[in-house]
């Protein structure tokens, strides 16, 4: 139980010398990682279609 004690108190003392980002940059950093994610998934879902387009249009074409 003195271990946990300690080390609880360690990670405290730890904690105050973090460097938190302010609001605006936790919100410029939120605000790119959904940009991106969201590009991210329409051009995969682009590629999807090609993709899908193109392999049924083979198969088409062969008369499978």
């Amino acid at each position: 139980m003195k271990k946990l004690i300690q080390f609880l108190k360690e990670a405290r003392v730890e904690l105050k010398k973090v460097s938190w980002p302010t609001r605006k940059e936790v919100i410029a950093s939120t605000t790119l990682v959904i940009v991106v994610s969201v590009l991210a998934g329409l051009f995969l879902g682009a590629l999807d279609v090609v993709f899908f387009r193109s392999v049924y249009g083979l198969i088409s074409w062969l008369g499978m």
